[in-house]
């Protein structure tokens, strides 16, 4: 058994290192010529839309735009308000920016996603969606900001981003909304050789909407319906996309089994402090973070030991300086300041082996035995 001297953190060579058999395919589509809007990125898009369970799947190419033909389809545009989580990667907030509508944050909650408890008092008469982020994995407590959407008749679109096959009492992330929006980033869960994007709904209208949306608006070679946008997603993404996809669950089952060895090594190390794992809800690790004491020494100590460990995000999005003209500052969102600070992520993809994970394990242990 080989000593283990450190942790990646992209694991794409691995994933994609005995694949002859997706070459072969991509070979074949080649001859075909048929590299826009194509048969394999039909297929492709209803065995999607077959995995999280909804009527229809629509191929955009990236998880942004995904975002963005969302909420260009429910009408949001210039001016609107969109409520959202203060804590999220900057795609969400830009998505939002594109149509020229106003992000209106919302402070997460211990489990990184949006505290639901705070949206009510966010909702004004230029409110036009509610856009909850799945962040790391985790879900937003959907079933009591569904209660709140209905009230005031608010779409919901899901930035599903970070959470293909997340759920809660067995319902998917991506389901719960008007649309969910998926990622098929290269270090997404599920992912292509390069940006890509899915929306999934099971409302005809905003379906057909988006097909659109997506391609220039258009309904035949020469017909223009609307002024839309180019965002399909490649035929060759597709294929790729495909190959990969029967491993989702498997994918899904890996992390959460990884999680749970890292949750036993860690739980009872002083210094180390990890979120509630909440029995309803399956959570599919595209992040593993927890809370650390010394954050930025633990994080130097485990580089300094060959374990790429990261910090998403060190700057809220709300204190970017692209965000500026909002008026929000330091400490307007505690909960995410406190988690910029302290947060750290590990490696936690399927293809670590047990001992990389005690590995990680034993590094944190020695930091805070000397600590």
């Amino acid at each position: 058994m080989n000593k283990v001297e450190g942790v990646r953190y992209s694991y794409l060579a691995q994933q994609f290192n005995d694949c002859d058999d997706l070459w072969q395919k991509l070979k074949e589509f080649v001859k075909t010529g048929d590299f826009t809007l194509g048969e394999e990125l039909k297929k492709f898009e209803m065995s999607f839309a077959d995995l999280i369970g909804t009527k229809y799947a629509v191929g955009v190419n990236s998880g942004t735009d995904a975002i963005k033909l969302s909420l260009k389809a429910l009408g949001v545009g210039h001016g609107d308000e969109v409520i959202t989580a203060a804590n999220t990667f900057v795609a969400t907030v830009g998505a939002i920016n594109e149509l020229g509508a106003i992000p209106v944050f919302v402070d997460c909650n211990k489990t990184f996603c949006m505290d639901v408890s705070q949206v009510r008092g966010k909702i004004t008469k230029n409110t036009k969606s509610i856009l909850p982020v799945h962040f790391s994995g985790y879900m937003t407590n959907m079933p009591e900001l569904m209660e709140i959407a209905a009230e005031f008749n608010l779409p919901v679109v899901e930035d599903a981003c970070q959470g293909i096959l997340a759920s809660i009492d067995g319902k998917n992330s991506g389901t719960w909304g008007i649309t969910g929006a998926f990622s098929l980033h290269p270090l997404k869960n599920i992912n292509v050789w390069s940006d890509g994007g899915v929306i999934v709904t099971d409302d005809e209208k905003i379906y057909k909407e988006l097909l659109l949306l997506r391609n220039h608006g258009l309904s035949g070679r020469d017909t223009v319906e609307i002024l839309a946008f180019n965002s399909r997603l490649d035929t060759f993404q597709a294929i790729v996309g495909s190959w990969l996809l029967p491993q989702a669950n498997e994918i899904a089952n890996k992390r959460i089994s990884n999680a749970a060895i890292l949750d036993n090594g860690l739980r009872e190390i002083p210094g180390i402090s990890l979120p509630e794992r909440r029995l309803n809800e399956k959570i599919v690790y595209h992040l593993y973070m927890f809370r650390a004491e010394n954050r930025d020494s633990l994080l130097k100590h485990l580089r300094d030991n060959n374990v790429e460990a990261k910090v998403h995000y060190p700057i809220p999005i709300y204190r970017q300086k692209a965000l500026s003209y909002l008026g929000n500052v330091e400490g307007d969102f505690p909960q995410s300041d406190e988690d910029a600070a302290n947060l750290i992520s590990l490696p936690c993809d399927q293809h670590l082996s047990i001992q990389e994970l005690n590995y990680m394990i034993q590094k944190i242990r020695d930091f805070y035995s000397r600590n």
